[in-house]
């Protein structure tokens, strides 16, 4: 299948999962993915990556919606992924149906046991189920990596190669829960939304490759990337909703948003603390420059 020919002008977007409120590491691709969109006088799309129940908080998308909407933040499109699981699975019968994704019956502590006793990387599937199930019941399914060494050019942290035989292997497109696997969803939704640019934590540049890599498999076209710093504690762990990371505040957002501008590296005047959200946007939509965002893997919360 050919690969889908480029819309024209710019389209990024902010996923969010309703695993619990928005944090200030959230609010921080928000503003840089918004700001970017908006420099290149493109689209800007809120989707809602709500595919996985277990892990969802009642009430968190909306809430997720209203405070975005309440820090200034103006969506073209606003999505949701349980929306589009018959997509989802119309691309992974494709897969299926070309022998380039495959039914395995291990489980994670088959797989952590093997990876121990082979002295290799925890996480690395060693394909044990690529030529059948040897009587196993079929649990999840894997995508087979068949061209392993992928490239990501981002803008922000420059080329990066990875060989997928050495950090994933065969990795799991839909889960032994029968949800659909966040690397599945997301690859598809990037392409046939077609976002021309993800703008998003470093904690997700491994994931990069892995979407990429299902792209290339169904013949479709793959976004440019850049991956921003990720907020850190002052313990050095990521601020996570996982991690119950506080929820960014709701009663002065316009200094909230001046240290994300801060951290972002676009240097705001500190006299836009005091202003009004329309002035600091402004600002913003004239002043952002991505290549002024660090190169580094995190950054200390300033909260």
């Amino acid at each position: 299948m050919p690969a889908q020919n480029p819309r024209k002008g710019y389209r990024g977007r902010f996923a969010p999962s309703p695993s619990g409120p928005l944090h200030f590491g959230s609010l921080l691709a928000a503003t840089a993915s918004y700001l970017q969109a908006k420099q290149q006088q493109g689209e800007w799309w809120l989707r809602i990556e709500d595919i996985d129940p277990p892990r969802e908080v009642k009430g968190a998308s909306q809430r997720i919606i209203d405070t975005l909407a309440l820090y200034g933040f103006e969506w073209d499109t606003l999505s949701y992924q349980s929306e589009r699981l018959g997509l989802y699975q119309h691309y992974l019968d494709k897969l299926q149906q070309t022998a380039q994704a495959y039914h395995c019956g291990c489980s994670r502590k088959e797989i952590q046991q093997f990876n121990q006793q082979q002295s290799a990387p925890a996480g690395l599937y060693p394909g044990t189920c690529r030529q059948g199930l040897n009587g196993k019941p079929a649990r999840a399914i894997r995508i087979k990596i068949t061209e392993p060494k992928q490239t990501i050019h981002d803008a922000i942290q420059g080329t990066q190669s990875k060989d997928l035989s050495q950090t994933s292997g065969d990795f799991i497109i839909k889960r032994a829960d029968g949800l659909f696997s966040y690397q599945l969803a997301v690859a598809i939704d990037d392409s046939t939304q077609e976002m021309t640019q993800i703008v998003r934590g470093c904690d997700l540049h491994e994931s990069s490759f892995c979407q990429q890599y299902i792209q290339k498999s169904l013949g479709l076209r793959s976004p440019s990337y850049a991956h921003i710093p990720v907020v850190a504690s002052p313990n050095g762990i990521k601020l996570s909703k996982r991690a119950a990371a506080q929820d960014i505040a709701t009663e002065s957002p316009q200094q909230i948003l001046w240290l994300a501008l801060d951290i972002l590296g676009q240097q705001p005047p500190a006299s836009l603390k005091t202003q009004n959200l329309k002035h600091l946007w402004q600002w913003g939509f004239t002043n952002w420059n991505l290549a002024n965002v660090p190169q580094a893997q995190s950054v200390l919360s300033p909260l």
